[in-house]
């Protein structure tokens, strides 16, 4: 079987809107597009796209999906070849007609859950709404947090209320790179357990 996996580009305090670009995606008066590439280095990049280049698919929630399909096809680097060339799919209720080449539409979080009988690799990137409902459905095996030492104070945040309880337990050593990002691999490990601290 193999593995769903959320890549996600997140500052200190939790948000991940439109870490590409200025345009990427203003909705809500969100003026901070473009915060990612300030605090990013050779390193990094080059960690992302070697990630990039062990997936077999590609998975996106619906906000996410329209903002990758205006812009990908139309680059021609080595992650827009890896993105273009392996198929996608997207979690919606009202798209109906896939612009991306190689797309599917899947109903719900339970559906995506089933491309781990196709695939070895099923990558997300962005997509918060789906990674909490995937969180929920019990079908993300991994949350790839690439943390920045940026602080916002506004947009949109993975666990912004409403995300159910969980535990999560470090899958691979921690990375940090010269411009002070770290990657950080979870996987879920069970509920909240509770206890006193002592000496």
């Amino acid at each position: 079987m193999g593995i769903i996996v959320a890549n996600l580009f997140i500052t200190l305090d939790g948000v991940y809107q439109a870490p590409g670009g200025r345009e990427e995606d203003p909705e809500g008066g969100f003026v901070f597009g473009g915060w990612q590439a300030p605090v990013s280095d050779e390193g990094s990049g080059a960690a992302i796209a070697a990630d990039i280049a062990t997936m077999d698919a590609l998975l996106l929630g619906r906000r996410t999906y329209d903002i990758f399909a205006a812009y990908w096809p139309h680059q021609a680097d080595a992650i827009a070849g890896a993105l273009n060339r392996v198929p996608k799919f997207v979690v919606s209720s009202s798209l109906q007609d896939p612009a991306w080449a190689g797309t599917m539409v899947l109903p719900d979080a339970a559906a995506a859950g089933g491309l781990r009988d196709q695939y070895r690799q099923v990558h997300m990137f962005g997509s918060g709404v789906l990674i909490r409902s995937l969180l929920a459905a019990g079908v993300l095996d991994r949350l790839h947090l690439w943390l920045y030492p940026v602080v916002l104070g506004q947009g949109r945040r993975l666990f912004d209320g409403g995300a159910v309880p969980a535990t999560f337990r470090l899958a691979e050593p921690a990375r940090s790179f010269p411009a002070g990002a770290v990657s950080l691999v979870y996987e879920p490990a069970g509920g909240v357990k509770t206890q006193e601290m002592t000496a």
